[in-house]
């Protein structure tokens, strides 16, 4: 029997509303700021996401073994809409970190804060 379930999954950064607006547009939702620099969004059918104002953000950097990237998000897509999808979040702000391999079944980029996440035909 677990002892806890997945609330949330918050991520610190420099602008949570910035953050959260990059994300509702990949994943849906829309972002609900406190004005406190913490934003909520509610994923339609999956876990939430919260962005939490950290002033002193320094992104993860990928691959470094001496600035791990911590943790990153698996974003499920369809295979065939891979390259589709890859376009939308690079015009969203995201940037490649490792996308060469096309016949891979995962790419990696980073969140305009840095935030490594794949986009994951798995």
């Amino acid at each position: 029997m677990p002892l806890a379930g997945l609330g949330v999954v918050v991520l610190d950064c420099p602008d949570p509303l910035a953050l959260a607006t990059f994300y509702a547009a990949v994943v849906g939702g829309t972002p609900k700021d406190d004005g406190k620099g913490w934003v909520d969004l509610e994923v339609p059918g999956g876990t939430p996401l919260a962005f939490q104002a950290a002033p002193g953000h320094v992104p993860p950097q990928w691959p470094e073994a001496a600035h791990s990237q911590q943790f990153h998000l698996d974003l499920e897509v369809d295979r065939a809409q891979l390259d589709a999808v890859e376009k939308e979040v690079l015009a969203l702000g995201a940037t490649a970190l490792d996308t060469e391999d096309r016949e891979r079944s995962f790419r990696l980029y980073a969140d305009p804060a840095g935030h490594p996440f794949c986009l994951c035909a798995c």
